[in-house]
């Protein structure tokens, strides 16, 4: 239980930094006016969950798993940063931003971790 606990954390702890990057990196590309670095975390986080998901399944690698997709995916997706965001646009009175946000995030998302999974499943 120990070591599955570290790998968890240790996941965590490169998950979140690579999502703090990547929006750090986001900001200075594109500005703070709209949460695009949550949302490319959380898409590109939900597309590499689909690839993982198969991969480890087919090679026999699910013991990674706590250490790949509990802890870095974890770590890098931010649904709990994206409920504030999207909350965040609303209480500006940005409503249309919003709910673009919320229905991109998800639907986005969905579709990013069925292309993981298509594109693994073909590679494999």
């Amino acid at each position: 239980m120990f070591l599955t606990l570290s790998q968890v954390a240790l996941g965590g702890a490169i998950g979140a930094s690579l999502r703090y990057l990547t929006n750090v990196g986001v900001m200075r590309l594109i500005g703070t006016g709209f949460p695009y670095g949550t949302l490319i975390v959380n898409i590109v986080g939900s597309f590499l969950m689909g690839v993982i998901v198969v991969v480890l399944a087919k090679k026999g690698g699910n013991h990674l798993a706590p250490f790949l997709m509990t802890g870095i995916l974890g770590g890098f997706t931010t649904f709990s940063a994206f409920s504030l965001d999207a909350l965040t646009l609303w209480e500006r009175g940005q409503q249309g931003p919003a709910f673009g946000y919320v229905c991109g995030s998800v639907i986005l998302s969905l579709a990013a971790i069925a292309a993981g999974l298509f594109v693994a499943r073909s590679l494999t």
